[in-house]
């Protein structure tokens, strides 16, 4: 099997200090973070940032700051959200990409979360898309639905482009598909073949999902904006803490964890 990529998804735009009192939300606790969970296994940084008061945000020189913070910290490979805040507005979402990190998530399709719902029409994922490919970033596409598989294809095919395509399957949002048993191994057979694909599961689910993923050869995403306990009743000490229980599950199961430039070589970076 190929070697374990860890993504570490530190921030989100969902989580609170009061929730999580470990939660990094300024750019040099943000850029320690990367470097802990690095040190314990994570190869990518799934970058959201928050403003001065610790609300999201999508500004560019709250991100160019986080970004190269991060870079002066560690190599793991920095990978920008495109979604935001749920009810952030297309310009503000795609602001950031400017910066041309070397990833970036790409939510492929709409769907309900929670009380809101996460808007992304194919008029807009074809406008990221291509916005994302003229700048050298390649797209995470972020699955949380069946169908969401169909239009990353769609537009891929489209534009006859031959980059490589790495899926994520964010399983357990309210609203979007849950972390049912054969939910990962059912969503990894219907990516393309020469693809990677990681996944991660919502709050309780979050072991399960690991463990099959790792199991099915697939990749793993965790960190504060997927799960904030680490087990029932405790929260997580750190995002690096998550990490690591990634990294001895996969090395329990006979995989080697990806530094960040295997990560690089096996996305095609």
């Amino acid at each position: 099997m190929q070697p374990l990529i860890i993504t570490c998804a530190g921030v989100g735009a969902e989580v609170t200090r009061a929730q999580q009192p470990a939660l990094p939300l300024t750019a040099s606790e943000i850029a320690l973070d990367a470097a802990e969970c690095r040190a314990a296994g994570a190869s990518i940084y799934h970058l959201h940032v928050r403003d001065g008061v610790g609300n999201p945000t999508m500004n560019v020189d709250v991100y160019d700051a986080t970004l190269k913070a991060i870079r002066d910290a560690s190599d793991v490979i920095v990978q920008f959200s495109s979604g935001g805040a749920v009810t952030d507005k297309e310009e503000v979402r795609i602001a950031p990409l400017e910066l041309r990190p070397e990833m970036a998530s790409l939510t492929t399709g709409t769907v309900n979360f929670g009380s809101e719902v996460f808007w992304n029409p194919p008029a807009l994922i074809e406008r990221f898309y291509g916005h994302m490919r003229e700048l050298g970033i390649l797209p995470e596409f972020e699955i949380f639905e069946p169908g969401m598989i169909a239009n990353a294809q769609r537009v891929y095919d489209e534009t006859a482009e031959s980059h490589h395509m790495h899926f994520d399957f964010v399983l357990g949002v309210p609203g979007a598909m849950p972390a049912w048993d054969d939910s990962v191994a059912f969503l990894a057979q219907h990516t393309p073949a020469e693809a990677t694909w990681s996944a991660t599961g919502i709050g309780r689910s979050h072991l399960a999902v690991t463990k099959v993923a790792i199991d099915l050869g697939g990749h793993v995403r965790t960190g504060f904006e997927d799960v904030i306990y680490f087990e029932r009743g405790r929260l997580a000490d750190s995002n690096a803490q998550l990490i690591d229980r990634v990294a001895s599950i996969g090395r329990a199961a006979g995989r080697e964890i990806a530094t960040p430039d295997q990560a690089r070589n096996l996305l095609g970076l």
